[in-house]
């Protein structure tokens, strides 16, 4: 169809798409989910589920060494700090592509229920970090009869 159209106004087509582009660019720039983070940084990916007792967060941590993270809970507020560090460099070695990340991190998630903060565990295995954060028992809710005069 850009066939059809002439070539000025096509350039004026092409300019359209180049500011869309952009402005989506700017748009979804440094939004916590963001998959392909900048400025060589990395963000490890997180899974959140639930069961009828606690709530479960998985996070894939590879290379990181467990006395490096720092695990906090605050206001319900799950917050996972660490640093993967780089490998010693070869000096031999001739790099043609580099794709692992290196550097420090930072992930929180707000859970979406009240947690026991004394009771919480973190285990770390095949590079795979899971935390287990047993959910506060919900009062019971009493109810009150209103008596008619």
């Amino acid at each position: 169809m850009l066939g059809l159209i002439p070539w000025r106004e096509r350039k004026d087509i092409d300019l359209f798409r180049r500011e869309i582009d952009s402005l989506f660019y700017r748009f979804f720039e440094g939004w916590p989910f963001e998959m392909t983070p900048s400025d060589g940084q990395w963000i490890p990916s997180i899974d959140l589920s639930e069961t009828d007792k606690e709530y479960i967060v998985r996070a894939e941590i590879p290379g990181v060494d467990p006395k490096d993270f720092d695990i906090s809970l605050n206001n319900n507020v799950l917050t996972l700090r660490g640093e993967r560090k780089h490998e010693k460099e070869t000096k031999e070695e001739d790099f043609h592509r580099i794709e692992r990340a290196y550097g420090s991190f930072t992930r929180s998630i707000q859970l979406p229920g009240e947690v026991n903060a004394d009771k919480v565990t973190a285990n770390y295995k095949n590079g795979v970090l899971e935390i287990t954060l047993p959910k506060v028992k919900e009062e019971t809710v009493k109810k009150i009869p209103v008596k008619t005069a």
